[in-house]
């Protein structure tokens, strides 16, 4: 994981424990838990698509001519 996940994933469990703690202390908001939701998902995302194995290297067309003169 790079450094810009690792943050992501940290400030999503920070987010979840404080909706936790907003929730014992205040009472549920459901748009708390949506919010925080969303940004669990978006961070599983952004792991999954850290973690993919990297496009290998594109091949060039074979050189020809190139464009016809008139």
């Amino acid at each position: 994981m790079s450094g810009g996940t690792k943050t992501m994933a940290v400030l999503t469990c920070a987010a979840v424990v404080l909706t936790t703690a907003y929730t014992v202390a205040l009472g549920s908001s459901g748009w708390l838990w949506f919010g925080s939701v969303v940004l669990a998902v978006a961070t599983i995302g952004l792991a999954a698509s850290d973690s993919a194995p990297p496009a290998g290297p594109r091949r060039r067309p074979p050189a020809g001519p190139g464009p016809a003169s008139p």
